[in-house]
């Protein structure tokens, strides 16, 4: 009888351990390199200090209003 419980309490002591080794076998090392990959793939390329890069540029129109609105004359009321 004390063999029997000796042996379920090192099971429980041991499985939990030896159940995230071996996950981390299996899994861990796959999850690792696909973090690493993708940080790879996030991290823009370096380029000098000074050196500036513009994605966008607005068109210029000459005419200001349109982009404005609709000018309305108004009179004052008093």
């Amino acid at each position: 009888m004390f063999k029997y419980l000796f042996l379920i309490l090192l099971l429980l002591i041991f499985v939990a351990p030896l159940r995230r080794f071996l996950f981390w076998l299996i899994v861990g090392r796959q999850i690792v390199n696909e973090q690493k990959k993708y940080q790879k793939s996030q991290n823009p390329p370096q380029r000098p200090e000074g050196e500036i890069k513009v994605d966008y540029i607005p068109k210029k129109d000459n005419n200001s209003q349109s982009s404005s609105g609709q000018y309305i004359d108004y009179e004052e009321v008093k």
